[in-house]
């Protein structure tokens, strides 16, 4: 049993010899320089109140946010990895990572990584580009030191090294481009503002027909939920629609396994804050015949000015030709417009849907540190197995058979693949 304690799994100098960059002699050592220290905890709590100051910088991620990794540690059984490292008494980043135990390679990824959309790790604001170079030459030997014994690679997956115009502290260690970007809408002064950016005549025209085809059938209201047994209920019905839907299509169904529908219920079950909230359920909801029949879900995340669509789900047995989930997305944005929100992020995945929104398209890229001589060679399959999967979705026709694959080798009860829906 692991102490909440900074702890070296093998001799500093044995580790460092194991280093995967060598030359260490040629780098200017940042822990003399910088009085820079590094420690490895299991305990959350134990760093809370760093984590948050932390967290509250515009440019962290709200997946590395502690209550987001709070929901998925009660609801998983992973090992906690969480990196802190301090010049002087001073805390200057937080990598919060879990242990994950495959078949051949033990990794140490982001806490949550398969539904995460945009990852950051966290980092002092006045964190300076000194200590950041120096950092990025640096963590790969300081990681082996501490974690090789446990880990074989460190994974860093969908980090953008490009975000709120800053350069990321880690930017220069070896990276390869994942295979999905992501998707933002920068929403401006007003609506007609945002809306001017896409083609807004069309836009708003087929916001009409969908609100004309709606009231044909009785009427629709925009739904957000208040009350957690609101947000367990229509969470719950997201699920049932998600699965019928990824069965349509023969794709695996990435939100069946229990774990993790009891992270999203944990999320939902946390009350919002004046800095934004881990969940909001929205929902167009009939009304007349079909009154109280819910046509389209939608699950956000909201950190300050920013916000991420995690998922989405329409009912497709009824008013499917009034494209709820388009005009869902509509009064969303709108209503996101109107309170102040500058980015609305459609996350990760290249879609259609998506495309036909968004102005920006971000790239983000995967960082893996080999701790090991195993982690050599399970670094190399991790980057050789992101450009045959950029490569695949390059073809429509072999991404669908491999997703068709997939789906055939998922047996109802198991857990899903370990990738977000836009994988």
């Amino acid at each position: 049993m692991m102490t909440d304690v900074d702890f070296n799994m093998m001799p500093v100098r044995k580790a460092r010899r194991r280093a995967w960059h060598g030359r260490r002699d040629q780098v200017r050592d940042i822990a003399l320089a910088r009085n820079l220290t590094l420690s490895v905890h299991v305990s959350m709590q134990a760093l809370e109140a760093d984590w948050r100051a932390l967290e509250a910088s515009a440019a962290t991620s709200l997946h590395q946010g502690f209550d987001w990794c709070a929901a998925w540690a009660a609801t998983h059984a992973n090992q906690l990895l969480l990196v802190r490292g301090r010049i002087g008494q001073k805390t200057v980043f937080i990598l919060p990572l879990e242990l994950v135990r495959g078949r051949f390679f033990r990794t140490a990824r982001f806490i949550g990584s398969p539904h995460s959309n945009i990852n950051t790790g966290l980092f002092a604001a006045d964190f300076d580009p000194f200590t950041s170079a120096q950092l990025a030459k640096e963590l790969i030997a300081d990681l082996s030191a501490k974690l090789s014994r446990v880990a074989d690679i460190v994974a860093l997956e969908k980090m953008p090294f490009d975000w709120h115009g800053m350069c990321h502290p880690l930017a220069s260690l070896p990276a390869v481009r994942n295979q999905n970007s992501s998707f933002q809408l920068p929403l401006l002064a007003d609506f007609e503002a945002t809306l001017a950016q896409l083609n807004a005549k069309r836009r708003r025209k087929k916001f009409r027909i969908s609100e004309k085809r709606l009231e044909a059938i009785g009427g629709y209201e925009h739904v957000i939920a208040a009350t957690c047994a609101e947000r367990r209920q229509i969470l719950d019905l997201f699920f049932e629609q998600k699965a019928i839907r990824f069965n349509a299509l023969g794709l695996p169904n990435v939100f069946q396994d229990t774990e993790t529908q009891a992270f999203f219920h944990a999320l939902a079950a946390i009350e919002p804050t004046c800095e934004g909230q881990p969940l909001e359920l929205h929902a167009i909801r009939l009304r007349g015949q079909e009154n109280g029949r819910i046509v389209a879900i939608a699950g956000l995340s909201r950190k300050g000015d920013h916000v991420i669509c995690q998922f989405g789900s329409i009912d497709e047995d009824i008013a499917a030709d009034a494209s709820p989930g388009e005009l869902l997305f509509y009064l969303i944005i709108r209503k996101c417009n109107a309170e102040g929100v500058t980015l609305f992020d459609f996350g990760i995945g290249d879609q259609a849907y998506k495309r036909s929104w968004c102005t920006v398209e971000t790239i983000q890229r995967d960082i893996v540190l080999p701790l090991t001589l195993r982690g050599r060679l399970a670094a190399s399959v991790h980057r050789a197995a992101v450009r045959l999967k950029a490569g695949i979705k390059k073809n429509r026709k072999a991404y669908a058979f491999l997703q068709r694959l997939r789906q055939r080798r998922q047996m109802p009860g198991t857990a899903a693949a370990p990738e977000t829906d836009g994988d």
